[in-house]
């Protein structure tokens, strides 16, 4: 049985939801029933975490096995274990060879305490996936407070804490018992805002382990479908590749790894704080073929088709490959616990995305290989787009994905069977059920994920 309630969503968003799952397309082919669950199912699912938590290994670096054995050493220690316990389990991916699994321990018997700590929802959903509490995140605490209190944290769904609070009866979920690094002054009492962990998670209700600080240079924290765009992608040694929408990294510095760190991969973001961290992280993993930019990509195609400029913007056909990691609405994100977006606000990403594909397509080199991605589950973000793109550019061929191990896409966009069967969509909510009843099994990693969708082009 669910441990949360369903992801808390406006009204209006639910209802546009609901009209997406239970297309006519979808209602045709698996019944109003079965439709029903599905969409009923994903509500549920995206307020929970996955079963699994998912790490890249740096295996251009160091091979997968050593970088296995470093890492349950270094969890033991954070753990207090001795060198011989066997109780932390880490897998290999069957199909994946650089990613490592870390089954989550979930829901657990976890008392709630008197002493209560009220956190933003997304500190929470943190929480969720093995994160301490950080200071910003603290809504409300007991008068009280001092640091070594043992408390009980819970998030708020709706946002309606009041910031300073002593206490909550408002809508919130019990997320784990912590002990407190800060006492309440420290937290709010202070002319600088408050910084550093303000509560020391001991007995989470999911226990997944804190990856801060461990192994900088070797894992990196990604959610497996997020990986896998970089294997569908299939980056070659010596190729330039155009990473478009590329904060905070993670994405690009696995195109670079899978190179062998030899060609040219150029990232580019709208926010300047954001290229700072693709830098970082380029240089935490020892990565020199990165060159980060700030820029729009939407006006990355030069109007010159003779400049030759390193940076943006390019002449058009300047690269092999591209990723369009797309800004979207998230709603594919685990856990998320409440989202407080208008409708409006969650529909208003497909023209963004349009006008990026455009950019996309004049960029690609003929023969060269475009992947699209969102990290969302509308249709109108996903199979749609694949949809418009065909028919806009008659350039654009969809090609089979490895690795595929998610679901085909979803129907209610027009596309064909065969086109579906190569589209990749991570539907958790098709597994919901089963996993929620069983034991976390390796073959759930890769049902039981956040929402993703990808689609991958060859430019003829």
């Amino acid at each position: 049985m669910p441990v949360f309630p369903r992801i808390s969503l406006k009204p209006d968003v639910i209802e546009h939801l609901k009209s997406v799952f239970l297309n006519n397309e979808v209602l045709e082919t698996v019944g109003l029933q079965e439709a029903e669950c599905r969409f009923q199912n994903l509500l549920s699912c995206l307020s929970h975490p996955p079963s699994y938590t998912c790490v890249r290994a740096s295996t251009q670096l160091v091979p997968l096995e050593e970088i296995r054995c470093q890492l349950e050493e270094e969890l033991k220690k954070m753990c207090g274990l001795p060198p011989e316990d066997v109780s932390i389990q880490i897998l290999t991916h069957p199909k994946i060879s650089d990613v490592l699994l870390l089954p989550v321990d979930g829901p657990r018997p976890v008392k709630q305490l008197t002493s209560e700590v009220v956190v933003g929802a997304q500190c929470g959903s943190a929480v969720l996936r093995g994160a301490h509490v950080f200071a910003p995140g603290i809504i409300a605490c007991p008068k009280f407070m001092k640091v070594g209190d043992v408390v009980s944290v819970f998030s708020d769904l709706e946002g309606r804490c009041t910031r300073g609070a002593t206490s909550f009866q408002g809508n919130k979920v019990f997320v784990g018992n912590g002990v407190a690094e800060m006492d309440r002054s420290s937290i709010f009492c202070t002319d600088e805002p408050a910084r550093g962990i303000g509560v020391r998670m001991v007995e989470p209700l999911y226990r997944s382990p804190s990856f801060d600080g461990v192994l900088p240079s070797l894992v990196f924290l990604q959610n497996l479908p997020s990986v896998v765009v970089g294997h569908v992608l299939g980056p070659r040694p010596g190729e330039r590749i155009l990473d478009m929408c590329a904060a905070p990294g993670g994405k690009t510095c696995h195109i670079a790894a899978l190179m062998g760190d030899q060609g040219d991969v150029v990232a580019l973001d709208r926010i300047r704080n954001k290229i700072d961290k693709i830098t970082e992280n380029a240089q935490m993993f020892h990565l020199r073929s990165i060159r980060a930019y700030c820029f729009n990509s939407i006006e990355a195609v030069s109007s010159d088709p003779a400049q030759n400029s390193e940076g943006p913007p390019f002449p058009p056909e300047s690269f092999d490959r591209i990723l369009l990691d797309a800004p979207c609405s998230g709603l594919g994100q685990r856990p998320n616990m409440a989202n407080t977006w208008t409708l409006k606000e969650i529909c208003s990403y497909q023209p963004l995305q349009r006008k990026l594909f455009h950019a996309a397509v004049q960029l690609l080199k003929k023969g060269g290989v475009l992947v699209y991605s969102t990290c969302t589950v509308t249709l109108a973000e996903n199979e749609e787009q694949v949809a418009w793109a065909l028919q806009t550019f008659p350039c654009l061929t969809l090609q089979p994905q490895e690795p595929h191990i998610g679901a085909e896409g979803m129907l209610g966009a027009g596309l064909s069977p065969r086109q579906l069967r190569l589209l990749q969509r991570f539907s958790p909510e098709l597994s919901w059920d089963h996993t929620q009843t069983a034991a976390a099994s390796p073959g759930s990693a890769d049902s039981d994920t956040i929402g993703f969708f990808i689609a991958k082009f060859l430019k003829n």
